[in-house]
């Protein structure tokens, strides 16, 4: 990488930490690039995304931002995986660091809140956002449901006993 590219890519990193909400450091020593292709692909599948990046490039995009925590995660060969929900990317590094002994969860960070590898599996283990949204839909709906069938409950009630009596009625006169 010569120096232009060098400023393109921490530039490049410094935006991405700008705009997420969940970093985690890997380190992956021993990956074969198979490996890597379906890390890469798991990763992009849960809406994340992954990068081998040099230490001292990463350090100088960190810089300024929420994630300054994380540097001294930074050591050896480390690489980053980040995206907007946190719990996708904490599960997609987790679910590949279970099938992979090479692939180590070193730590991570939430915001300004910096995580060990122990917080990154706590954090895989949380429902997806898309999940909670469903369950707080639920709950919202369900009360209105209910209240609905009980209000429709004595109508249909008054109506079967109308319909009783009219039967009656009919068996009567015949």
């Amino acid at each position: 990488m010569d120096r232009i590219e060098k400023r393109e890519f921490v530039a490049e990193l410094s935006a991405v930490f700008a705009e997420t909400s969940m970093v985690v450091v890997t380190r992956n020593a021993g990956l074969t690039v198979d490996d890597v292709t379906k890390l890469r692909r798991n990763i992009r599948a849960a809406g994340a995304s992954f990068k081998v990046a040099k230490n001292r490039l990463a350090l100088l995009a960190l810089e300024g931002t929420r994630f300054e925590g994380i540097a001294p995660l930074l050591k050896g060969p480390t690489a980053l995986a980040w995206s907007k929900d946190p719990v996708a990317v904490a599960k997609a590094a987790v679910d590949f660091a279970k099938t992979n002994d090479k692939f180590v969860l070193v730590g991570g960070a939430l915001g300004t809140q910096l995580l060990d590898a122990a917080g990154v599996k706590a954090l895989s283990e949380l429902p997806s956002l898309d999940a909670l949204r469903a369950k707080i839909l639920g709950l919202i709906q369900a009360p209105a449901t209910k209240v609905a069938g009980v209000l429709a409950a004595p109508a249909g009630q008054l109506a079967r006993v109308f319909a009783a009596y009219a039967d009656s009625e009919k068996s009567e006169a015949a």
